[in-house]
């Protein structure tokens, strides 16, 4: 089973039927012991650094989510998914965040219209995680967001993308994979990365998820 992080904000009814559409036996959930049981999580999210933060902290999920990423779960974020797992945000001062990456969450620094809205290319660094298998560099995804994340380890950075200048779209470090880019309104790209994270699921559990 894989635990969709149910903390009542943002796009988590799309992801659900995203995920049930490659095959994920998907479940939205509050429930700790449900999460922690899950073989794979996900954080979906949209609207803003703090109130993801309040939420997850209100519902006592945000425990929960780094014991479940330290144990080695399979883990997607995205979107707020990926920019709460850094330590801050320039868009909600003195709210930590999750602090399972070092780095923080700024606002672009261009003149371009933001947010950036529709789809852009994603630039595959180095040799892609398995989320990212059968994805020609290159690849157009949906966008939606004001803000990127700016690690304080470049390493982790698994794609990036350029609007204004390049920024990192997607992160990858050993169980856990995130993007600021959203696969579930990516059609059959962004299908893609859910059916591989679905097979990392499985193969981590060892059997089908």
């Amino acid at each position: 089973m894989i635990a969709i992080v149910d903390y009542e904000l943002g796009n988590l009814g799309s992801v659900e039927k995203a995920l049930l559409r490659v095959g994920c036996d998907a479940r939205l959930t509050q429930d700790p012991q449900a999460i922690l049981a899950a073989d794979g999580i996900v954080v979906p999210g949209v609207g803003a650094f703090g109130d993801c933060m309040r939420s997850l902290t209100r519902f006592g999920l945000a425990d929960v989510i780094r014991e479940g990423i330290a144990a080695g779960k399979p883990f997607l974020g995205i979107c707020l998914g990926l920019q709460v797992l850094f330590e801050e945000s320039e868009e909600s001062p003195g709210v930590p965040g999750l602090g399972v990456f070092a780095g923080k969450v700024q606002l672009f620094r261009h003149d371009l219209k933001i947010p950036q809205i529709g789809w852009n290319q994603i630039a595959i660094r180095g040799g892609p995680p398995p989320h990212l298998a059968g994805m020609p560099d290159g690849s157009y995804v949906y966008f939606v967001h004001s803000y990127h994340v700016v690690p304080a380890d470049e390493s982790i950075i698994a794609t990036t993308t350029d609007y204004g200048y390049e920024f990192a779209s997607s992160v990858w470090r050993d169980n856990v994979f995130a993007c600021q880019f959203h696969p579930e309104k990516s059609q059959h790209v962004g299908l893609q990365i859910l059916d591989n994270f679905r097979l990392e699921v499985a193969r981590r559990a060892g059997g089908v998820s």
